[in-house]
């Protein structure tokens, strides 16, 4: 159909809206199952990163921390393109919302998955920390980032 054919791209926000609200009204705990297959179904080809960028913003504005990570976790189990961007917008909301651990965590899985950090990504990370109260991982991303420049 026409709509299929559609480039993700083309996706406006009006149009993703009602997708991320859906996913939102999920009852906690979240089941990552019922997210997949609510992205699965909104996005049969997958999104295009733009728009992965875009739902991963949304949902950081919102404060959908949970709701972001499963959609990251998502984007990684469909080898989906994932770029710097996509990671530091979910770090970021997670340092907005006291979860420093797994913004510690997020900036692992990039290394891990072979996406190099940029300063806003370490910034967002730092800043986690921060708030966590842990002023030595903090100092220790700071090095990190100090030395890969």
């Amino acid at each position: 159909s026409v709509q299929q054919k559609k480039t993700w791209s083309a996706v406006k926000d009006y149009e993703l809206q009602p997708v991320v609200e859906w996913l939102r009204c999920l009852q906690a705990p979240l089941e990552s199952q019922t997210v997949f297959a609510t992205l699965d179904q909104a996005f049969p080809t997958g999104p295009d990163p733009r728009t992965s960028l875009r739902i991963f913003n949304r949902f950081a504005k919102q404060l959908s921390v949970d709701m972001a990570i499963l959609a990251l976790s998502w984007h990684e189990m469909n080898k989906y393109d994932l770029n710097c961007r996509h990671y530091t917008a979910v770090i970021d909301a997670c340092a907005k919302t006291d979860m420093w651990a797994k913004a510690l965590d997020l900036s692992g899985k990039m290394a891990h998955s072979k996406v190099e950090s940029d300063t806003i990504t370490f910034s967002a990370t730092i800043s986690a920390c921060e708030k966590g109260g842990e002023w030595e991982k903090a100092l220790y991303l700071f090095t990190v980032m100090s030395q890969s420049k």
